[in-house]
């Protein structure tokens, strides 16, 4: 009697199966030029103006959004609560625009978000490389909207 040694084909399938699958989910992560650190950071900031908004002109107290352009940080306080951000993963601020300053890109904006909310619209330019993504904040619906690329 003899045996014959080898992989049978479903054998062969199953290794085939997991080395597609590995593969499947760590290309994506390889081919990533950043552009998920970046959209993250825009949905960051997005969230939190949201957040501000709704805190603000829902339990009546002020807020302020200080935003370090050239130093790449952020933060928000209140007379109960604060916090501050550091951006990520080499993402910068390119600028911060709002109407009665003008286009910032040295130095710091700083917002208030009073029980009416903010006074005017803002919007702020992400960067990483040659990738830009564009925070627009609504100060009327408090909502902000992110998109790719560079928006006015």
């Amino acid at each position: 009697m003899r045996t014959q040694r080898g992989f049978t084909l479903i054998e062969l399938l199953v290794v085939l199966f997991i080395i597609a699958l590995a593969a499947g989910l760590i290309m994506p992560r390889l081919w990533d030029r950043g552009e998920r650190a970046l959209k993250s950071e825009a949905r960051r900031i997005g969230n939190t103006l949201r957040y501000l908004h709704d805190e603000s002109t829902g339990k009546k107290i002020t807020y302020e959004l200080k935003i370090n352009v050239s130093g790449d940080s952020w933060e928000f306080a209140s007379p109960k609560e604060s916090r501050s951000f550091t951006m990520r993963e080499s993402i910068l601020f390119k600028d911060v625009i709002i109407p009665s300053l003008g286009e910032v890109t040295i130095g710091e904006v700083i917002m208030k978000f009073g029980p009416a909310g903010p006074g005017e619209p803002l919007i702020v330019h992400l960067m990483k490389d040659d990738l830009e993504y564009t925070v627009i904040y609504n100060h009327i619906s408090g909502r902000a909207k992110i998109f790719e690329g560079y928006r006015l």
